[in-house]
């Protein structure tokens, strides 16, 4: 049994194209899809109400507002073996599910990681050229950082039990931090570069803004919370999002791009810096990752 778990937060039209291209999955791997709504304001409620079946369910995380709360909370709702976490927004093939398990299983992998292509519109603006070109270099991330984005990532049960579930307290940066203790704890991690999942680029300054400041603000809480595995708050890490423009590249999307790489480091400099100086540590959430019990 595998369980599909999607959070969601104020996004009724992605969760609308999720939960389309889940259900076009064929039924010979039993599977159900855990639709998870954040306590969303909007009506992203009413749209995933329309679409519950016998092999989709709908949850509710209300008291914490954080995409990895509502992931912990598909995850204790649901008793499968494996586990896979999908983002409001994305698509994926007719083959998905049949190839990732596949993999998976051929592997003997614990904790998989898979390709993730973003998706142009047809007029693209500047900021969503950027965004495709900088991309998800998800094999870079498993081999150089040992994680993989919540967006496209298989995991055994037994490695929840293990080493916890997802840090509720971040507001970004827990697909890092999660990976890290997998990693740590020596399970086996693997990149499915043959399953291909499909995400919409961010096609606004202000959009990648927003996803920058919230990287910054992770990278600080990371600090706050883990000092041990991602030193003292004061100082900013190097963020995982940094990625350099092709050199073969037109020179005008080089410059264009390197321009906006330096900015948009910047821009996550800045959430880092806000969140180190009003920033406070949420000891009202515990203070310790969440565990699954066996």
């Amino acid at each position: 049994m595998l369980s599909i778990i999607v959070p969601v937060y104020n996004d009724p039209d992605g969760i609308a194209t999720t939960v389309d291209s889940l259900r076009s999955q064929p039924p010979d791997h039993e599977h159900k899809i855990y639709v998870v709504d954040n306590n969303s304001t909007d009506q992203t409620p009413e749209i995933t109400r329309s679409y519950a079946d016998d092999r989709i369910v709908l949850c509710h995380e209300t008291e914490i507002q954080s995409s990895y709360a509502a992931r912990n909370t598909g995850i204790r709702n649901t008793d499968s073996e494996i586990l896979a976490f999908v983002d409001a927004d994305m698509t994926v093939p007719e083959d998905w599910l049949e190839s990732a398990l596949q993999t998976f299983q051929t592997q003997e992998a614990d904790y998989m990681g898979c390709n993730v292509e973003l998706t142009l519109p047809d007029d693209p603006t500047l900021a969503a050229r950027y965004d495709h070109h900088t991309g998800f270099p998800v094999q870079q991330y498993i081999e150089h950082q040992q994680f993989a984005p919540t967006c496209c990532l298989f995991v055994r049960r037994e490695v929840f039990e293990d080493v916890g579930l997802f840090d509720h307290r971040l507001t970004s940066g827990g697909d890092k931090e999660f990976g890290t203790r997998v990693y740590e704890a020596g399970y086996d991690m693997h990149f499915a570069e043959d399953v291909t999942m499909y995400h919409p680029v961010r096609d606004s300054l202000q959009a990648l803004i927003r996803k920058d400041r919230r990287v910054g603000r992770g990278l600080c809480q990371l600090q706050r919370y883990h000092p041990e595995r991602f030193g003292t708050p004061g100082i900013p890490p190097r963020p995982s999002g940094v990625k350099r423009p092709d050199p073969e590249l037109e020179t005008r999307d080089r410059l264009a791009f390197g321009a906006l790489s330096r900015f948009f480091t910047g821009v996550r400099g800045i959430g880092y810096y806000h969140e180190y100086l009003t920033g406070e540590r949420r000891d009202d959430l515990g203070d310790s990752v969440p565990t699954l019990e066996k």
